[in-house]
């Protein structure tokens, strides 16, 4: 049969499939990382690794071509991704910094695309904002589940932002006796707006007055910031047994990067990102965007062994490394974000939405004109 229908799927369709479920999203991406690690997934590239291909525009005037800016990019995200989901797909999306303030808009406009892997035909076309949201959310939660220290009660989010809910929500699924948080933004106003939103879901935030007061009360630091301003993080801050994640560029010294254990979500996507830097013409230090660009510039500069000093969080979770060896020791987890992570959530919740018959069907052909 010729014929091929997929479903659209709007975002309040998405929130009634369920896809602001914390603890289901962290499970999900959970699973997502012992694939990582077993191998049964490809991302872009011949490297089968690449983040996607990202777009930026032009610094000077060209044609009428929008100029550069903070965050201002498009990017197109493709995985295929086995075990339970078997599923092809991809994330597109397009990012102005300035959309909030000039047109009360995201920042970022996304959608997700999920395909047959074996036809390639569509399934599902899905308002994404919140699969990314709660999906990068959800991997510190994963984390602070298999990474925070025993007795870990106190989180720290460091920006208020769409991000910062959903990781605290996650890390609180993931570590349920985490139920009070710290919360910093540059914004006070913004924080005090999270204390209230995150107050519904019975966790106690307090406003922190500065970053460091944020820090320091913290037994897990989640750090979602965007912008030109790179958060700056001192050592002597940190908790002893604090685990400190960052799914966006953060400055420490680099002794505490030295000194302390390393985790990622997935090192071969680092390495690629590694390889485009030193082949740009700004080499590493334009890849001020990047959650790894201090680890990459150590590692070249060979103070750091890829091969000992770096763990993927998926390899701790299936016990092929250590992960947490003592409540003493410090660790710093950063991700950069995978389209595996969105079509895997993707998945769930259109599984869910086809079980409730949400959505709107559409019809690509009734067969096709030519093949």
């Amino acid at each position: 049969m010729s014929k091929v229908d997929f479903l659209y799927l709007s975002e309040q369709e998405m929130i009634k499939a369920g896809v602001l479920d914390s603890k289901g999203c962290v499970d999900t991406i959970e699973e997502v990382f012992r694939l990582l690690s077993r191998g049964d997934y490809i991302m872009g590239g011949p490297k089968e690794n690449s983040h996607g291909v990202m777009m930026w525009f032009p610094e000077e005037k060209r044609f009428n071509m929008p100029l550069a800016g903070p965050d201002r990019r498009f990017m197109a995200m493709i995985a295929y991704l086995g075990g339970k989901f078997n599923i092809c797909g991809e994330k597109w999306y397009g990012s102005n910094v300035e959309n909030p303030r000039l047109r009360k808009l995201p920042r970022s406009i996304l959608m997700v695309m999920l395909n047959d892997p074996e036809t390639s035909a569509p399934l599902a076309l899905m308002s994404a904002n919140l699969i990314s949201a709660m999906r990068t959310g959800a991997v510190p939660g994963v984390a602070a589940r298999h990474l925070a220290k025993s007795d870990a009660s106190t989180a720290g989010i460091v920006g208020a932002g769409v991000i910062s809910k959903a990781t605290l929500l996650a890390i609180n699924a993931g570590r349920p006796n985490i139920r009070t948080a710290w919360v910093y933004d540059i914004v006070e106003e913004k924080s005090r707006n999270f204390v209230k939103e995150m107050a519904e879901h019975d966790i106690k935030v307090n406003v922190a007055a500065s970053l460091e007061e944020c820090v320091r009360n913290s037994d897990v630091i989640a750090v979602a910031t965007a912008g030109k301003n790179i958060v700056r993080i001192e050592e002597n801050w940190l908790k002893e047994g604090v685990l400190l994640e960052t799914s966006g560029a953060l400055n420490v010294p680099d002794s505490f990067c030295l000194n302390n254990k390393i985790v990622v979500d997935n090192w071969k996507m680092h390495q690629e990102w590694r390889e485009e830097g030193l082949a740009s013409a700004g080499g590493l230090d334009a890849m001020t965007w990047a959650p790894t660009q201090q680890v990459i510039k150590l590692q070249v500069a060979g103070k750091i062994d890829e091969n000992k000093d770096i763990a993927n969080l998926g390899d701790v979770i299936e016990d092929k490394v250590p992960g947490r060896e003592n409540d003493k020791e410090k660790i710093f987890f950063l991700a950069g974000g995978m389209p595996v992570h969105d079509i895997a959530w993707g998945k769930m919740v259109y599984n869910t939405a086809k079980e409730k018959n949400l959505g709107v069907n559409l019809n690509l052909w009734e067969e096709p004109h030519w093949f």
